[in-house]
């Protein structure tokens, strides 16, 4: 079973991943600003961390197989300036172990994926300035992992809903193609985009590259 520490263990979908990782058996550590504020299941080791420190960073991944950042966007006001720092700051940390870094796996936005040729999400009619902000955030994230050939890196984009749900197990993936169902939508639970997750570091498919996941 593999070593992971997850950035970001509280939230909305951080804590699904850790929640799935741990059915698995792997072992999981929470990366968290305030360890004693942790509610979440036992079994988890805790460290106190923040993901836009490069030493912090560096201390939460040294020992482990995997590096799992659940950091995003969408909790308030300037929050999206957080995505991509956080990608470089990741970035830096693992170079910077050289050799014994552990493989990372972030969670990206939809944003940036096509949903026609050369037409992307974030060019939908309508999306409020708020959104795209965030998504463009996501999109210079991405576009900053893409550079990297010297960190071992995935990132995982969700479909273009995300939200707590039930776990099914079941779904689609794409590369850089919304993944949509037969009625034209995009959506994943926060459950089942864990699962494609845990599945990614259990069996590497998508290494310095992103993909996505739907229904």
């Amino acid at each position: 079973m593999a070593k992971i520490a997850v950035i970001g263990a509280k939230g909305t979908i951080g804590s699904r991943i850790v929640a799935e990782a741990l059915s698995r058996g792997h072992q999981v550590t929470a990366v968290v600003r305030d360890p004693a504020s942790w509610t979440g299941p036992e079994g988890v080791a805790l460290q106190a961390g923040d993901v836009l420190d490069p030493a912090s960073v560096a201390e939460a991944a040294v020992g482990q197989d995997v590096l799992v950042s659940a950091v995003g966007g969408g909790d308030g006001p300037g929050h999206e300036a957080t995505v991509e720092p956080a990608a470089r700051s990741l970035v830096e940390a693992l170079r910077g172990l050289g050799a014994n870094a552990p493989r990372l796996l972030a969670v990206g936005g939809a944003g940036s994926l096509e949903v026609a040729p050369g037409v992307r999400v974030w060019d939908t009619p309508g999306l409020p300035e708020w959104l795209l902000q965030i998504m463009h955030a996501h999109g210079d994230a991405q576009a900053f992992y893409n550079s990297v050939d010297d960190v071992s890196w995935t990132v995982l984009s969700p479909a273009g809903t995300i939200e707590p749900g039930e776990r099914s197990g079941v779904y689609r993936t794409g590369t850089e193609q919304l993944v949509v169902d037969a009625e034209g939508r995009s959506h994943i639970t926060a459950e089942d985009y864990a699962v494609a997750l845990v599945d990614e570091i259990e069996r590497p498919a998508h290494l310095g590259r992103r993909f996505t996941v739907g229904r």
